[in-house]
């Protein structure tokens, strides 16, 4: 009998996962970019030298935090934002999938419930 708990127990976790997939909800305002890493805090965002706030972070594609250093030597296609100084504040790392979409600022905004595209 337990042996039987325990099977439909994971049958129903497996069917759970795909739920826990979700879409990044990036801002309005995020601008799309190609990132390299530089001597902390600079990076060049599309052949420019920019800088990192103080603040700022790094996400990668399973929305965990990178440390900078960790990112040096690639060139990684990007979302980012900027504070007002026109310093980086946050980054995020795009999987494949999400780099074939448009950029957040070129997508037309969605009533509430609509399916995603």
């Amino acid at each position: 009998m337990r042996i039987v708990r325990f099977l439909c127990f994971l049958m129903l976790v497996n069917a759970a996962v795909p739920a826990w997939a979700f879409e990044r909800p990036f801002p309005q305002i995020a601008k799309r970019g190609q990132l390299s890493m530089e001597d902390y805090p600079v990076v060049t965002i599309d052949g420019k030298t920019r800088r990192l706030s103080a603040g700022a972070w790094i996400r990668n594609q399973n929305n965990t935090i990178d440390m900078p250093v960790s990112l040096r030597g690639q060139r990684y296609t990007v979302n980012y934002t900027e504070n007002a100084q026109a310093e980086i504040d946050r980054v995020w790392i795009l999987s494949p999938q999400e780099a074939s979409r448009p950029p957040p600022a070129e997508r037309e905004l969605l009533p509430f419930g609509a399916p995603i595209r």
